[in-house]
């Protein structure tokens, strides 16, 4: 399902009724795959450069052109936000035509059923499974997944192992992502979660096997943020889930969010301009400190 959102596309591959695998691509950032026309603003410290109204690095570098010169690039990883909010996207120099990033994802376009569930997910950093829970933080190095619960290590970290790769894949984890399992006694029961981890974990990706302190590191590709980066963007985040919530209301509503997440809708008067559109009626705002980030709920004016 893809569905088209205001302020980003939403896309999940589902199965069962469950999603089993997620994507969002927001607006105003240009997202992998572009190719685009450029300009060289710097060659060092590093090598920058700016095309589209954004600044992406070139960590190949370029030779040839001098600062102020043109060139072609191809977005190879948009920029993060979130935690990581100083990143900028990645490019590499092209010599191909200019054209836009491929789709998000092939499928039929409509709601997509349990998003509300995944945002939580997302939100609370909070997976549960049957025996125990997954704690996701993202940090400037990598996303950090502890397996927690009330199993035995044993069971515990081969349940935990089953959970992790579902959420790499439900959350969209890219880069590098550690997870720390309890500590296992013996090697035969390390290599009973690296071979759950082999069979589950979503291509393509790269893993090491675990060490005597229960530690494993995966590396995936990334070209976008997860949705557990897009959740560290808080006012953002709930400024999107807000509309998205939103857009299921008839006539003329009246938004009221945290004062934060009320200035992000400020600052996009085209945001709410689509949502009166799409619920046929005025949209007004109303900011209330005593809101929780996410609480933020639509009524009717």
């Amino acid at each position: 399902m893809v569905e088209d959102g205001i302020g980003e596309t939403r896309a999940a591959l589902i199965e069962n009724d469950e999603v089993l695998e997620a994507r969002v691509r927001r607006e105003g950032v240009t997202p992998a795959g572009t190719i685009l026309e450029a300009k060289l603003v710097a060659v060092a410290p590093r090598v920058t450069v700016e095309a589209g109204g954004e600044q992406f690095l070139l960590p190949r570098g370029v030779s040839g052109i001098s600062e102020g010169g043109p060139l072609r690039i191809e977005v190879t990883r948009e920029a993060l936000g979130g935690v990581e909010s100083w990143k900028r996207g990645l490019a590499r120099r092209s010599e191909e035509t200019p054209r836009p990033a491929p789709p998000l994802a092939d499928g039929k376009p409509g709601r997509i059923d349990g998003w509300d569930e995944l945002l939580e997910e997302a939100r609370s950093g909070i997976l549960r499974f049957d025996g125990g829970e997954l704690r996701i933080q993202p940090t400037a190095a990598m996303t950090m997944i502890d397996v927690d619960g009330w199993l035995v290590p044993d069971r515990l970290a081969q349940m935990g192992a089953w959970a992790a790769a579902r959420a790499i894949r439900r959350l969209d984890l890219g880069g590098p992502t550690g997870i720390d399992f309890p500590t296992l006694k013996g090697r035969d029961a390390r290599q009973q979660v690296d071979s759950i981890l082999a069979n589950y974990l979503p291509s393509p990706a790269e893993r090491t096997a675990m060490n005597g302190f229960g530690f494993v590191q995966v590396v995936r590709p990334r070209s976008r943020p997860s949705l557990i980066d897009l959740a560290a963007d808080c006012a953002s985040f709930e400024a999107r889930a807000l509309l998205r919530r939103s857009g299921a209301e008839i006539g003329a509503i009246r938004l009221v969010a945290h004062p934060a997440v009320a200035r992000v809708l400020e600052s996009h008067p085209d945001w709410l301009e689509r949502l009166a559109r799409q619920v046929g009626g005025n949209v007004t705002l109303r900011a209330d400190a005593a809101l929780a980030m996410s609480a933020g709920h639509a009524e009717h004016a």
